[in-house]
């Protein structure tokens, strides 16, 4: 799905819209999206960042919403419920820089020679364990797709090398935008 420098702003001012009105107890932002891209089923994550430190990272890999929709409801998720963080409070609302990532469809692979670093985002499964890193994480790290992979294997819960054997490995592509990018 390629967005236009006009709906990625858009997006970002949703996402950061619809934080504001959870502060303050207010219903989320209303918005009539008539463009057809944004109104596309699609998956994507909400990444929120304060002087460039995760604040919190929450997302949908599968598109069952309206991509405005999903934005709006992991813009929450990533503020108030990322387990990792306490609930966003309003003093920091104004530190916070907001990324968004809008994915392609999941793709099962079985040879982990076909993930390409910086390309490619990875979702594992192995039993019921799930864990799931964003393209952009293996380059801010400097990882290879082994380390990649090992580091997915323990945002599941399981040990390192764990995608050797008997895991289903699936690859995605993500658009990734931020504020800083545009504001």
């Amino acid at each position: 799905m390629q967005l236009t420098d006009e709906q990625k702003r858009f997006l970002l001012k949703l996402a950061r819209d619809t934080i504001w009105a959870a502060l303050n107890n207010e219903p989320k932002p209303r918005v009539e999206v008539k463009n057809g891209v944004l109104t596309k089923p699609c998956g994507a994550f909400v990444t929120l960042h304060k002087h460039g430190q995760l604040r919190g990272c929450i997302g949908s890999l599968i598109g069952e919403k309206p991509l405005f929709l999903t934005v709006q409801e992991m813009a929450i998720e990533a503020a108030f419920r990322d387990p990792r963080f306490p609930p966003l409070t309003k003093e920091e609302f104004s530190e916070l820089e907001i990324e968004i990532s809008v994915l392609s469809p999941l793709q099962r692979i079985t040879d982990v020679e076909q993930i390409e670093v910086g390309k490619h985002g990875i979702f594992l499964v192995k039993g019921f364990y799930r864990g799931v890193l964003l393209p952009q994480v293996a380059t801010e790290y400097g990882w290879d797709r082994y380390q990649f992979l090992d580091h997915t294997c323990m945002k599941a819960g399981l040990p390192p090398g764990c995608w050797r054997s008997g895991a289903e490995i699936y690859i995605f592509s993500a658009e990734v935008f931020s504020e800083k990018d545009f504001f």
